[in-house]
């Protein structure tokens, strides 16, 4: 697939992390002195920036611009391919892409389906025609319908498979309601921190029932729009001055690929963000001012605040490894209606939960999510 067709230009930023204002650079693919640097970014397997503050894209001035952040970008590259990887997509399969921005996703899942079996669903009205035009030069036989993507796309109804470049709380209705006996349904689970994010793959058996997995992953899908991520950048000046004061620990920094472990602390012990960036594990709350530093040594941790970030931590893995380390868990997912539990096996050990409802976008009207605590209050 000519993925140059699909994504024309590309923001690069310029400023450091946490500048305020943002400074990027726009490259226009077909200006000379752009061109080869365009070329590597789009090739280059990572995700490309494409949209400002939801802005117009059919005259965008290439050079520097000020302000503003990204609203839309292309899929990142290797997830792409994972996910229509896990779908198991074949000829013939009638396919719903949600949130299909410029349509990498959309377009490539075409080219296996073929002609009149691929839809792409995108809310933002700029980025839905500049997906549309662009797909129109592949030729591919995709089509991309401006509309709110929490609620599928009733019109084309049953989907043999779903896919869902947003990230949300918990499974929405209608995409379930949606897919076909023998269909499946990915998407990205969300929380408040960006940094354990789980995929949740649902199957509807031939019997009619939903049966759905959920896995931590390394990455995930950015969440819908208006969703307040905790971001622990604008503390690193405070961490860095005051790491905190050092305790003895019996929980070594646990590795990076315990995804198993990190999705289960995401929901079990919530508010938390990780600073990836830092020398050593870096663990903030950032709504009690609080964090905790690994190390120096595997034996210690530093902690600073009220909120006692690391005990927490201990806490989650003690239990996991008693529910005998799961690196993935069940999730009940009821038509029409009813709370989503989530649950790590069998026994008093295992470790459960019920997934957050989906709260209305601001300006848009709610979309429940099946829950038993659904709340009005705006994400």
């Amino acid at each position: 697939m000519r993925r140059e067709v699909l994504l024309p230009h590309a923001y690069v930023r310029v400023s450091g992390p946490g500048a305020d204002p943002i400074d990027w650079r726009l490259l226009d693919g077909s200006h000379p002195d752009d061109r080869q640097e365009w070329l590597d970014l789009v090739h280059s397997g990572e995700s490309v920036l494409l949209q400002r503050d939801g802005e117009a894209l059919s005259h965008l001035g290439r050079g520097p611009v000020t302000g503003g952040h990204m609203t839309s970008m292309s899929t990142y590259t290797p997830a792409t391919v994972e996910a229509l990887q896990a779908l198991r997509l074949e000829p013939g399969q009638r396919f719903l892409d949600l949130g299909t921005g410029p349509a990498i996703t959309l377009a490539l899942a075409a080219a296996i389906t073929g002609p009149g079996n691929a839809i792409g669903v995108e809310s933002d009205p700029h980025m839905a025609a500049f997906a549309r035009h662009n797909l129109h030069q592949l030729e591919l036989g995709a089509e991309v319908v401006e509309g709110d993507a929490l609620y599928g796309h009733a019109a084309g109804a049953p989907y043999d498979r779903i896919h869902s470049g947003i990230g949300v709380p918990c499974a929405p209705s209608g995409w379930v309601e949606q897919l076909a006996p023998g269909g499946r349904l990915l998407m990205t689970l969300t929380t408040r921190t960006p940094s354990w994010p789980g995929q949740l793959l649902a199957t509807r058996t031939g019997a009619g029932e939903i049966e759905a997995v959920l896995r931590g992953r390394p990455r995930g899908y950015r969440p819908m729009l208006g969703y307040r991520w905790l971001n622990a950048v604008p503390m690193r000046p405070r961490i860095k001055a005051d790491p905190g004061v050092p305790r003895p620990t019996r929980l070594a920094p646990p590795p990076d690929d315990a995804f198993g472990f990190w999705l289960a602390a995401a929901y079990l012990a919530p508010g938390l963000v990780r600073d990836f960036q830092a020398e050593t594990m870096t663990i903030v709350a950032p709504d009690e001012d609080s964090w905790a530093v690994a190390g120096p040594g595997e034996a210690t941790v530093r902690v600073h605040g009220s909120r006692d970030v690391w005990g927490e931590l201990e806490d989650v893995w003690a239990r996991w490894v008693l529910a005998g380390r799961p690196d993935a868990y069940r999730v009940t997912v009821p038509e029409g209606g009813g709370p989503q539990h989530v649950v790590s096996g069998t026994g008093l050990r295992a470790l459960t939960w019920v997934l957050p409802p989906l709260a209305p976008v601001p300006h848009q009207p709610a979309v429940p999510c099946p829950s038993e605590h659904h709340t009005e209050t705006a994400l």
